[in-house]
């Protein structure tokens, strides 16, 4: 890739005079912070995007990409974090889809016996031991990744672009993932590898691109690098992953989930489940996503009633009151801040003062809200959380990631309750950013707010958490004390192989 920009409307340079290259055969990590143009660099190599100028050799034959198709013939896949499977349909069936004209009989019909033994096959090859007649949504998400893996070589691809494929894996299931990338690298497979996580980085790659602000900063071989070194080249200054989590005694329970369970229509998918969270405690919540973590969330803030139990913060029960009336009491970062924790195409300002507006001192009169007011409130906001911004009148929608977060956090962390649920506040941030806001959860842990950490990050998991709690199927599994527990032990008792309660 030679000289590549990519410039969006009015006048964002999201990519700047970019070269890069992969060599056959390696595993080439590329790291940064949000917004640095690591994924806008892929997309337009995977055809998702066209660059505004620049040039793409594939064995030094210029190619033009329109279409992910286009990119697809030339060899070049990408397996995206949220991943691209059909829930209802069959393992073999997401596999081939797409290309079911060329697994025809005569006639026009699939044949379907043909397609599994074609994908039976590939899955031997490659050592994925998987059903492939399973519905995709029966299988977990490391199953599913298999899968989307499955559907790169089905295409026959050469490049495989995996963006942060270890964001929602457990550490066995993270090491065999490595496994399977060093065989399809021994197979004469190259593979990109986007990933906020630099020990990850560092263990599986051969080079190293590091990108800031648009532009590429230098492509290094992985030797003798550290960590801190990556860092530091990502955002310009030294970071500190070790936080600082003095001693702290927890105090009363401010939050009590007293025997809580929540049933859908076809099964039971959370409980019977108990637990306390204590004043000046962040207790930590790991488990594989789709145990059971969705649904807690959703009751706990009052998203999904429930069929039995009881929920109360500082003594007050809150199992039947409204959200407006329960956001009282709980703070909360949702793991998806582009639809739930924010209103992308409101102004900075307006989602700052998001819930902060139904507070007698935002008011003018009854159901008027004091504007002056609510600007002097957010701009102490954008300063104290360090969100860069153009304007305070600017669409959230226009910010990065990282700063888009920080908006929640800002929210959230300035609303005074007792209680404050945190889920996955860091996915898929920066490091500079990442360390931004443990430092903000460690103050309210050292103002004595109770705190609930839901990750599938865990190093954020164990540098934070006062209590490791483990859900798997709806139920807790294990209270897990984290200065006496490795990460291997936290991920069997994800995968079911321990419990302590």
């Amino acid at each position: 890739m030679r000289g590549i920009y990519k410039i969006y409307p009015p006048e964002v340079l999201a990519l700047e005079n970019v070269d890069w290259s992969l060599k056959k055969g390696e595993v080439h990590s590329i790291v940064g912070e949000n917004g640095a143009g690591k994924s806008t660099l892929m997309k337009i190599l995977s055809g998702l995007i066209k660059p505004s100028s620049g040039k793409i050799f594939i064995k030094d034959c210029h190619v033009i990409f329109s279409a992910p198709y286009q990119a697809m013939k030339m060899g070049i896949g990408m397996v995206h974090q949220e991943f691209m499977l059909i829930p209802s349909f069959k393992v073999y069936e997401n596999v081939i889809l797409g290309s079911e004209k060329d697994l025809s009989k005569f006639g026009g019909l699939l044949d379907k016996r043909k397609a599994k033994s074609i994908i039976k096959s590939l899955s031997e090859a490659y050592g994925f031991e998987i059903d492939i007649n399973a519905a995709a949504s029966d299988i977990s998400v490391a199953a599913q990744q298999k899968v989307e893996i499955l559907k790169q070589m089905f295409r026959k691809v050469e490049i495989v672009i995996m963006d942060e494929p270890t964001a929602v894996l457990t550490p066995q299931e993270i090491e065999e993932l490595f496994g399977r990338l060093r065989k399809l690298k021994e197979m004469g497979k190259t593979i990109v590898f986007i990933s906020h996580k630099l020990d990850e980085v560092l263990e599986i790659s051969d080079r190293i691109t590091v990108m800031r602000k648009g532009k590429k900063v230098d492509t290094i071989l992985n030797k003798d690098i550290t960590k801190n070194v990556l860092a530091n080249m990502m955002v310009g200054r030294d970071v500190i992953f070790r936080v600082n989590k003095p001693f702290k005694t927890p105090g009363k329970a401010v939050l009590e989930v007293d025997n809580i369970t929540v049933n859908s229509i076809k099964r039971k998918t959370l409980g019977p489940v108990r637990f306390n969270v204590y004043e000046g405690e962040i207790l930590g919540l790991a488990g594989i996503e789709g145990n059971g973590q969705f649904e807690l969330v959703e009751a706990l803030i009052g998203a999904m009633a429930l069929s039995s139990g009881k929920i109360s913060v500082k003594g007050i029960d809150v199992t039947n009151i409204a959200i407006r009336d329960r956001r009282k009491y709980i703070g909360f970062v949702s793991e998806d801040r582009k639809y739930t924790g924010l209103a992308l195409k409101g102004s900075i300002k307006e989602n700052l003062i998001m819930t902060h507006h139904i507070k007698n001192e935002m008011h003018n009169l009854p159901f008027t809200i004091n504007w002056n007011k609510g600007e002097i409130f957010a701009q102490r906001l954008i300063k104290d959380f360090s969100i860069v911004c153009r304007s305070i009148s600017e669409q959230c929608i226009s910010l990065s990631g990282g700063n888009q977060q920080k908006v929640v956090v800002a929210r959230e962390f300035t609303l005074n309750t007792p209680f404050l649920l945190l889920d996955q506040p860091a996915r898929g941030l920066d490091v500079g950013t990442i360390e931004f806001i443990h430092k903000k959860i460690l103050d309210m842990r050292e103002h004595g707010i109770a705190i609930l950490l839901i990750s599938a990050d865990l190093d954020e998991l164990f540098n934070l958490s006062d209590r490791l709690m483990v859900m798997r199927e709806g139920k807790i599994t294990g209270i897990l004390d984290p200065s006496e527990t490795t990460k291997e032990d936290l991920g069997a008792y994800m995968l079911g192989v321990k419990e302590n309660v």
